[in-house]
């Protein structure tokens, strides 16, 4: 598989290597959190929104994980491991980690038998990789991955996080080979109204009280209301079927709390 240098829309090297190098805060790889706040009534957009985002997740990769598991209930390990599943490849595939995080879905894709590569804008995230993957520091809009050069690719839970939608199912469709499968997860609103009202609660208020306890309260107030950039469901199976999976399917997991969109790259 070969890789292209594009660089990043920060100015960011883009590094490959299973060990990442010791960067200092305050350098171009690393946000230090008094640069961008994310402690705001608004949701921030455009560069704001990607600046926001990556000093964020620097700032929770310490007990990202942690929190995951106690806010979930752990349902998070049962929808990672749903999504890898449903990518439907052969052992060996090339499988990209899009927006990675500290590799959870890496070790997934690892344990199916498959080779996973491991992109993040945050380098927080990344130093917190636990996975041994090879990773890369990178916006995942501009990937550096030469096209049809991967057998899949995946990315949990960060959908609402990226800047256009559009650019990021074409950067999909672009590096994943014809015939190669994506499977995509994010938060989701419940259609059932008695599961969605237990959902607002819960993760409107209950969330953001264990993120301000274990981790950063900002953080955690913000996460919940960022589920309002994502398009319905209808759109955002039409946006991945124009950008090249004809096939582009949405599932609801567990009630709604979670929803999934798989697709295979047109021929």
């Amino acid at each position: 598989m070969r890789l292209d240098n594009h660089g990043a829309q920060f100015g960011a090297p883009v590094l490959w290597h299973r060990s990442l190098p010791r960067v200092r805060f305050g350098s171009r790889n690393q946000s230090r959190k008094s640069d961008v706040s994310w402690d705001t009534d608004t949701l921030p957009e455009g560069d704001t929104k990607s600046a926001m985002v990556r000093a964020m997740f620097d700032a929770i990769a310490p007990r990202y994980d942690m929190v995951n598991r106690i806010m979930t209930f752990r349902l998070d390990v049962r929808w990672r491991k749903r999504a890898v599943r449903e990518l439907r490849l052969p052992r060996g595939s090339t499988v990209l980690d899009l927006a990675s995080g500290t590799g959870d879905l890496c070790v997934d894709l690892l344990k199916a038998g498959h080779k996973p590569l491991s992109m993040d804008l945050s380098f927080g995230m990344l130093s917190a990789d636990r996975s041994g993957s090879p990773r890369a520091q990178s916006d995942i809009l501009r990937l550096p991955v030469a096209d049809g050069a991967v057998d899949g690719a995946m990315c949990g839970f960060a959908l609402r996080n990226l800047v256009d939608l559009d650019v990021f199912f074409r950067e999909l469709a672009r590096v994943v080979r014809p015939g190669g499968r994506i499977s995509l997860l994010d938060v989701g609103i419940p259609h059932r109204r008695i599961v969605r009202f237990g959902n607002d609660i819960y993760f409107g208020k209950v969330v953001p009280r264990i993120g301000a306890l274990l981790s950063d309260g900002a953080a955690y107030r913000y996460l919940p209301r960022s589920v309002s950039y994502l398009p319905p469901r209808e759109n955002l199976v039409q946006m991945l079927r124009a950008a090249g999976f004809a096939d582009a399917t949405h599932e609801q997991l567990s009630g709604g709390i979670t929803q999934m969109m798989t697709g295979t790259r047109n021929p």
